[in-house]
């Protein structure tokens, strides 16, 4: 039974039973249900967040991913071994077996570089470790295109050594005038002075003055392109491709000792010096092409000259004085 509860009535003198109102009873009531509902829930939520309450799947999903990060962690660290290898395997590429065979380093932004697609790595977004998966994943994926890369290096290095010979016959490598026939050489590689404009511009070969019908000897093996004098300014001249990348030119023949399409070996005679075209006097214009681009042609005077000469020729061949065409 209820307990009765009672209050003094002092005008009166004397005790009166307290009386609750239904309301009030009603809001009591509610008031209960809704704290107990509350209180209910909070409980519930935090004992779902407690291990205590994992089943067994769950704690084994758990260990699984732990395991995977530790897969992870462990094999971050293998591919950065990998890469300092494949590094070092790189430097060797292009500072050795490269610069031995003349070919052009690869470069490092081109080795290093990754995919562009951004929709690639799409599918790694949106997990609670994407960047740790996605950041493997994109060592991974530049790691595979460094090895493909070296990989195609190697091969076209593998291919050069075994057409060693050739290369090395292929490369210009004598003067194409015998020193013993050369009155002097007029006028090297670099800005020089235009003897019919007077102006200073780029001379993109060599002149080597001899007397008209001096023979010009092919500076190695190739076959002749061209042996016309259709090109301006060069008069009779010869166009020789050697391969791998190596074209000479000889300007202002006096006539040729060739033909287009004639297989030439390195010392055979394929013209003679003269003095057509753009020339001022009996000389031969001689240029090295590499990749396309004129390079220095007093580089490959190896084949049949020696030091002492080569550094007579060089300080002649630097001096900016006036070009023969």
């Amino acid at each position: 039974m209820a307990k009765v509860k009672y209050y003094y009535d002092s005008e009166n003198l004397a005790y009166r039973k307290i009386k609750t109102k239904k309301r009030h009873k009603f809001a009591y009531l509610v008031l209960f249900l809704v704290a107990s509902s509350l209180f209910g829930f909070l409980c519930f939520v935090a004992l779902l967040n407690t291990p205590y309450f994992d089943t067994p799947k769950d704690r084994l999903l758990m260990r699984q991913i732990e395991n995977l990060k530790l897969n992870y962690e462990v094999l971050n660290k293998r591919i950065e071994e990998l890469t300092i290898v494949t590094s070092t395997i790189e430097d060797r590429d292009n500072n050795l077996y490269r610069t031995y065979f003349n070919i052009s380093p690869i470069p490092t932004e081109e080795r290093k570089s990754g995919f562009s697609d951004p929709n690639r790595y799409a599918e790694l977004q949106g997990y609670d470790n994407t960047k740790l998966v996605l950041n493997t994943t994109k060592k991974v994926d530049i790691l595979s295109n460094e090895l493909v890369i070296q990989s195609k290096s190697l091969d076209a290095i593998l291919k050069l050594a075994k057409e060693k010979n050739k290369l090395l016959s292929a490369i210009p490598a004598i003067q194409p005038v015998r020193n013993e026939n050369l009155k002097r050489m007029a006028s090297g590689f670099g800005y020089r002075t235009d003897p019919f404009t007077k102006a200073r511009k780029m001379h993109e070969g060599m002149d080597f003055t001899a007397q008209t019908g001096t023979p010009i000897y092919a500076t190695g093996d190739g076959v002749v392109a061209q042996a016309d004098a259709n090109a301006s300014g060069y008069g009779n001249h010869v166009v020789i491709r050697h391969g791998y990348g190596y074209e000479t030119l000889y300007a202002h023949m006096s006539k040729y000792n060739c033909r287009p399409g004639q297989r030439i070996k390195r010392g055979d005679v394929i013209g003679f010096v003269g003095s057509t075209g753009r020339s001022e006097a009996p000389h031969l214009h001689y240029e090295v092409h590499k990749d396309s681009k004129v390079v220095n042609p007093l580089n490959f005077y190896y084949g049949n000259i020696s030091a002492v000469e080569y550094v007579a020729i060089s300080k002649i061949a630097n001096q900016e004085n006036q070009s023969l065409d």
